[in-house]
């Protein structure tokens, strides 16, 4: 079996975060980087996938700047067996479709029996990208998958939804995007730290996947931010204090959620 998982280089996460004002992009020079914490999921399936099955194979693939390359090296040291990294400075800037093409077009002439990866980047959260990837590989694809099961090529997986979980299957190959409940993610050894450093990655321009610049960036995305507004200050909270009876909290609680219009 060949899995890839596609991995992201985000700001991060507890970090406060800036944006440009020129572009409207996520100043990623002013925070430190980090792995997406929700690829991290991903790889723990894989990688519990691969201890149920022997020979399988797990491919990293990561679209980002040459700094990405660290990201990739924290990938890899879980364990993984190579890499793929996709870099061209026209990629700045690229959506979630833009992203999904170049994923895509990483993949052509690649052998692959599932893909597994975060059902979203803490830095965007569009949640986007893995059905998009699948619609361009013309592939299956089973998202928000909190279990997941393989028996031959058939992938069974539960979905959580507004209303609980779905059981859904299909037959490989397929995209997989994962939650938090999925798994505990396990930490890199010392061991593989160390090989990490010396395994292969892959490095791709735009030229070498057949993926035209002007389709990519800022300009070659389908969406625009075209305003940002920071985030509001924090309002004091509103405390009430009860006679003992519980009706005065009561009422407060009422009254609070007719205002919010919630009752």
């Amino acid at each position: 079996m060949r899995i890839i998982c596609p991995v992201k280089r985000v700001p991060d996460t507890a970090a406060t975060k800036h944006v440009d004002p020129g572009d409207h992009t996520v100043d990623r020079d002013r925070s430190d980087p980090v792995l997406n914490a929700n690829d991290e999921w991903a790889i723990e399936e894989a990688l519990q996938i691969a201890e149920r099955t022997p020979g399988t194979e797990i491919i990293a693939l990561c679209m980002g700047p040459d700094e990405a390359g660290s990201t990739v090296r924290k990938a890899l040291s879980y364990g993984l067996d190579g890499a793929i990294q996709v870099t061209d400075p026209a990629l700045s800037g690229s959506d979630a479709a833009a992203t999904a093409r170049v994923l895509a077009a990483a993949l052509t002439g690649e052998d692959f029996d599932l893909i597994v990866m975060g059902n979203q980047s803490s830095d965007a959260r569009t949640m986007l990208v893995p059905a998009m990837l699948a619609a361009h590989l013309a592939v299956p694809a089973l998202t928000f998958v909190r279990d997941l099961q393989i028996d031959g090529d058939v992938v069974t997986a539960q979905r959580e939804t507004p209303a609980g979980h779905q059981v859904v299957r299909a037959t490989g190959p397929v995209v997989v995007s994962v939650v938090e409940a999925i798994n505990e993610p396990r930490y890199p050894t010392f061991k593989g730290i160390m090989a990490a450093k010396k395994k292969t990655i892959d490095v791709r321009d735009l030229t070498a996947i057949d993926v035209p610049a002007d389709q990519v960036g800022l300009d070659g995305s389908a969406t625009a931010i075209v305003d940002v507004e920071p985030r509001p200050p924090k309002q004091a909270g509103r405390v009430v204090t009860d006679d003992g009876s519980g009706r005065v909290g009561a009422k407060a609680l009422a009254d609070w959620l007719v205002e919010q219009k919630i009752l």
